[in-house]
């Protein structure tokens, strides 16, 4: 059902062929339990990541409705404005983001380097902002300003993670377990960074009609349980209403909360860790951010017995600019 109501909706076709779905060999051999990896962190636009499986869909309603201005917020780093500016410099369009700087840091590589560096390259114009506690509030008002001043903006909210934004990942859902089906393996869980929610809430909701015996795990980034449980929930219910679907019985949000601290784009020691070894048994870059504070759940989880039998699927959503912002972490 989900998959023909999917149909109905406009999308521009810009990530080409399915991500691969690969077996982490050398981090396998090293768990001794198989982990493998859907690549969302090889998408084609602007260094690769989840946001363009969302903008397919924000976008193409952004041009159906004559906007010639794309509207978005984030953090300095954020992924999801890099490939907002992106794809508005591939359509000709305007760009305008607000900023904030969600860890108080005067470190020039966080302020100017990574993803931040990349807004200049699109040609993205940038507002730093205190805050983004009233992010909508503060876009909308953004937005009238650029009325004013003859723009006809488009909101592309933060994370690209409304209800159209989440059919992206929908999308991805259902690519995602026809692979899974190619593989004949039985799956224990599909692990993933949970931030803005659009991403969690969309795969969460495909695979619990499809799949419905497999997990989907989110890995909070910036919020306890209490906090983010309600954004799954409530964006995967307002999806499946813009699908025109029932809510699947098997659908269940599913959260770890105990990696995301001290707070949202501060990397801990077990995120560092993460993204070291990962990177020294398979030349995969996660970023600080997302997925590898995902990575650290994933890892902590097969040492704590947390998954049932059987190999794991970790989401990687991408975010690998952000590695040269956190040079300085490294050190």
């Amino acid at each position: 059902m989900i998959k023909q109501q999917l149909a109905r909706f406009n999308r521009l076709e810009l990530l080409g062929n399915p991500t691969a779905l690969e077996k982490l060999e050398r981090l396998s051999a090293w768990l001794g339990r198989d982990v493998y990896v859907k690549r969302d962190d090889t998408t084609p636009l602007a260094l690769g990541g989840n946001k363009l499986r969302k903008l397919e869909y924000l976008a193409a309603d952004a041009l159906a409705t004559g906007a010639d201005t794309l509207v978005t917020a984030g953090a300095i780093q954020s992924n999801h404005v890099r490939q907002t500016a992106a794809l508005a410099a591939k359509l000709g369009l305007g760009c305008v983001a607000l900023l904030e700087n969600p860890i108080g840091t005067s470190d020039s590589n966080y302020l100017a380097n990574g993803n931040r560096l990349l807004l200049d390259l699109f040609d993205a114009k940038v507002e730093l902002v205190d805050n983004l506690d009233s992010a909508d509030d503060q876009l909308h008002a953004l937005a009238e300003r650029l009325r004013s001043n003859g723009k006809k903006p488009y909101l592309v909210p933060i994370g690209g993670s409304n209800a159209l934004g989440a059919l992206g990942y929908v999308r991805a859902g259902l690519e995602l377990a026809g692979q899974i089906e190619d593989t004949g393996l039985k799956f224990a869980a599909v692990v993933l960074a949970s931030g803005s929610a659009g991403t969690h809430s969309g795969l969460a909701l495909a695979l619990s009609e499809v799949l419905p015996e497999l997990p989907v795990v989110g890995v909070t980034v910036s919020r306890s349980d209490e906090a983010q449980r309600p954004k799954v929930q409530g964006l995967a219910e307002r999806t499946a209403e813009l699908l025109g679907v029932s809510l699947p019985a098997s659908f269940k949000v599913e959260l770890w909360d105990e990696y995301f601290a001290p707070r949202y784009g501060e990397p801990n020691a077990g995120t560092l860790a993460a993204i070291k070894l990962v990177a020294s048994h398979e030349g995969l870059l996660l970023d600080p951010v997302y997925t590898g504070k995902a990575m650290a759940g994933l890892l902590d989880g097969i040492g704590r017995n947390r998954f049932d039998d059987g190999p794991i699927i970790f989401l990687h959503t991408g975010g690998a600019p952000a590695l040269f912002a956190y040079a300085n972490t490294f050190a």
